[in-house]
């Protein structure tokens, strides 16, 4: 059975949170805030928890405070948990993040914030990817030719080992570990995959925005 959309949501999907990795350091953006960045009107960040709310709980990693991320997300609802050794990498968020999931999560969708072109609409497709494949573990977004991305749902099933996680490698790890176990749902474009992580990439990507205008 099809899992359908309702206010919003996915009916059945109501138990998986969505896990926003938010602290990383912006290190090649040459001391400007990727996620601070405007797009479709507001900072990034707050975009991103804007459709990650649009479609189950938000827990959001984010650097301690005081940092103007938290002045992005203000009047949110959503849980921030600060990541006081974010400097060791992405897995240090997800170690925290993963630590305040609650004992009712049937699964976790993680999601990078800083993909600019990702939808609620894709965020709902691979939610229903779950109930379409239910004999996987891994649920992951991809480009519409099939490039591995974001966002990734991953089975309670392994949530020990999303908390035991270290460095800078995300859960590529894992996801290696259980190949077969995997179902990559397309998407469209390359929403999946597209993240800018320069200032020059930021410049073409609005230069191309305001083209297709």
């Amino acid at each position: 059975m099809t899992a359908v959309p309702v206010g919003g949501k996915v009916a059945g999907m109501e138990d998986i949170p969505v896990i926003l990795l938010a602290a990383g350091s912006s290190r090649r953006m040459g001391g400007v805030d990727k996620l601070m960045q405007i797009v479709d009107g507001k900072p990034l960040i707050r975009r991103s928890a804007e459709i990650a709310g649009a479609v189950g709980p938000v827990i959001v990693a984010l650097p301690p405070a005081p940092h103007p991320r938290y002045t992005a997300l203000s009047g949110m609802d959503l849980e921030v948990v600060s990541v006081p050794d974010a400097d060791e990498g992405m897995n240090a968020s997800l170690r925290r993040a993963v630590a305040q999931l609650p004992v009712s999560a049937r699964a976790a969708m993680i999601l990078l914030a800083d993909l600019p072109e990702l939808t609620s609409d894709d965020l709902r497709a691979v939610l229903r990817s779950v109930t379409e494949n239910p004999d996987k573990l891994i649920w992951r977004g991809a480009s519409s030719d099939g490039v591995p991305g974001h966002p990734v749902i991953f089975d309670r099933s392994l949530f020990v080992d999303l908390a035991h996680l270290t460095g800078d490698g995300g859960a590529q790890a894992i996801v290696r570990a259980h190949l077969d176990q995997v179902h990559l749902q397309p998407l469209p474009g390359q929403n999946a995959i597209l993240d800018l992580d320069t200032p020059q990439a930021w410049a073409e990507w609005r230069k191309k925005q305001r083209s297709q205008k």
